[in-house]
């Protein structure tokens, strides 16, 4: 429905521009109000061992909600967790979160698609998600999350919530000067940008995070 954005044309929705969206770039324009501690692309890549030690701790909480243990999340599954733990999210904001993660459309949330989903659960500054976040025990994992923000903030040079391809490679160019192949690897780097509007959301950023340490590819692997 609407305009197509997306790489399929079967997307069910955009995400862009939905009420979720919206409430993602406000709240990513608070944070960049305050600056960021980051000063080079340099300093997130040698955060990737910490990020991807953190992420895997998150197993624990998916293999709670993935009550069938399959391997994925379905929509039922996660709307039923949030009733045990008595987290007050309406149906409709459960199914925005749950559709905004399910990168896929597959209906399902694999690992990776799930720590999207923490991440945005933890940047929404809202009392049922505080309350979320408490009860879902990410509160060792607020550091870590912290950081993914943190990144995105640096990325975004004016402010406005997405992060273009000027700024990816401005980004870069900032730590790696000099070096010829600099705009090379921003442009690899911006395969985050997954629909190919020109713009990044901190969605897609945090999509394309999971794949930089390693997630995507070994989310089945022991500790």
């Amino acid at each position: 429905m609407g305009a197509v954005l997306g790489r399929q044309d079967t997307n069910k929705r955009s995400f862009h521009g939905s009420n979720l969206e919206a409430k993602m770039v406000d709240a990513m324009q608070q944070r960049a109000s305050h600056g960021t501690s980051l000063k080079s692309f340099d300093g997130i890549v040698m955060k990737f061992p910490k990020i991807d030690e953190s992420f895997r701790k998150c197993k624990t909480i998916f293999e709670q909600f993935d009550e069938d243990s399959n391997g994925e999340i379905d929509k039922e599954e996660l709307k039923h967790c949030f009733q045990k733990l008595e987290i007050s999210f309406t149906e409709e904001e459960i199914c925005d979160l749950f559709e905004a993660c399910d990168i896929n459309e597959d209906m399902g949330m694999s690992f990776n698609e799930f720590i999207v989903f923490l991440c945005l659960v933890y940047l929404l500054n809202e009392p049922a998600v505080s309350e979320a976040k408490i009860k879902m025990g990410l509160g060792n994992l607020e550091a870590t999350f912290e950081t993914l923000v943190d990144a995105f903030v640096f990325l975004d040079k004016n402010k406005d919530g997405y992060v273009s391809k000027d700024e990816m490679i401005e980004a870069i160019n900032e730590t790696t000067a000099g070096e010829r192949s600099s705009g090379r690897i921003a442009m690899k780097r911006f395969e985050m940008d997954w629909d190919k509007n020109g713009m990044v959301s901190f969605k897609e950023f945090l999509f394309a995070f999971t794949r930089w340490v390693g997630i995507d590819e070994n989310e089945d692997d022991d500790e």
